[in-house]
């Protein structure tokens, strides 16, 4: 019987993702990992005090054993001071992409070796698939029979749910140590089999975008921890001539329209953020589109760096729609993309990931 360490944040789908697995046989251990947010006040977030003890409660239900794992200090390094230091450099990031890349993953897997366990498991609304075997036949040393030549990431069933985006970092020894069970299913789904079994954590409701940010309140939270990117600093239009003043220009991103107002009847936008002169610059709505865009720490999952233009799909956000896009590859971790459309508010700091139909072929950051 193989072992799983599966993440456990107290919601509905890491407790039905253990309810799946143990379904399948597969003994299981849940872990809740302690991160930043578990010392503040607020319980929005996906690892507060609440969570470790919904979390707990579903465990006790199933009969396995639960852990509480301090992450800490790998969440403020790999996670927070990122966080901070982008918005210093007047970009946009999002910190669930490298959550889920150091933490839930990485430091998880590594916790997983400790343990003398197979596998990881977590509540995502995503799927693993391997590479068809090659014909000189398998290579060795894989845990599972779920193929050794490599896998790839796919979409979840469930399209509104996918999480897809969030994962395109993981590198093919994550993806051979880790079981999405939730691939396959959609939303209501999942609650409906969490009231079927009774679970506490049934009709709980989903956890706050950003666990270490209260309320989703950036202003107050960059105030407290980096209180120099809330200056006050010139509002300009592209002439560069003086138009109005901004409190921080952390509080703006490109293509933003609210807080800017208009300036002769006219709505204005966001088009650009020069940090260097803390200043905000702004323009017409049609000025807030582009074809094209660079990106840089670029990952592929299949491990391969295209030696060739690709065409794929293309989502410059989380909550945007895939684009028809040329992906041309400039170096081994940097990539030009040039959409068939011009998009709107493409942002730096941003991830862009890089589809195929169903498949996640991998993806970088916006600069």
């Amino acid at each position: 019987m193989h072992k799983v360490l599966v993440a456990m944040s107290g919601g509905v789908d890491s407790s039905v993702a253990a309810v799946l697995l143990k379904e399948q046989e597969y003994e299981c251990i849940g872990i809740t990992m302690s991160l930043a947010c578990s010392t503040t006040a607020f319980e929005g977030g996906c690892c507060g005090l609440t969570a470790v003890d919904d979390a707990k409660k579903v465990a006790d239900k199933l009969k396995i054993p639960h852990y509480v794992i301090n992450f800490k200090d790998q969440f403020q390094k790999y996670v927070i001071d990122d966080f901070i230091q982008e918005y210093k450099n007047g970009r946009t990031p999002n910190p669930c992409v490298r959550c889920n890349q150091f933490i839930k993953f990485d430091h998880l897997i590594r916790k997983a070796d400790e343990l003398e366990v197979d596998f990881i498991a977590t509540g995502h609304y995503a799927g693993i698939k391997p590479l068809p075997p090659s014909p000189s036949g398998r290579r060795g040393g894989g845990l599972s029979d779920r193929g050794d030549e490599g896998f790839k990431l796919f979409k979840g069933k469930d399209t509104k749910k996918d999480q897809s985006y969030m994962l395109y970092r993981l590198n093919q020894e994550a993806l051979e140590r880790t079981l999405f069970p939730l691939g396959e299913f959609v939303k209501d789904e999942v609650r409906q089999k969490a009231k079927e079994l009774g679970l506490p954590v049934h009709d709980k409701e989903e956890s706050q975008e950003i666990c270490f940010v209260e309320d989703d309140n950036y202003a107050n939270y960059l105030k407290d921890k980096c209180p120099e990117v809330v200056k006050p600093g010139p509002i300009v239009d592209k002439k560069g001539k003086l138009v109005g003043k901004h409190e921080g220009i952390a509080f703006y991103t490109v293509g933003q329209r609210k807080g800017i107002g208009s300036h002769k009847g006219i709505p204005k936008y966001v088009i650009k953020i020069d940090v260097k002169n803390n200043t905000v610059v702004i323009g017409d709505q049609e000025e807030t589109f582009a074809s094209t865009l660079q990106a840089d720490q670029v990952s592929y999952i299949s491990g391969r760096v295209p030696t060739k233009a690709l065409n794929i799909a293309a989502k410059i956000r989380y909550n945007s729609k895939e684009a028809k896009a040329i992906l041309e590859p400039i170096s081994p971790d940097k990539v030009k993309i040039i959409f068939k459309k011009p998009q709107r508010s493409i942002t730096p700091g941003q991830s862009v990931v890089f589809y195929n139909r169903e498949e996640v072929l991998g993806g970088g950051i916006i600069n």
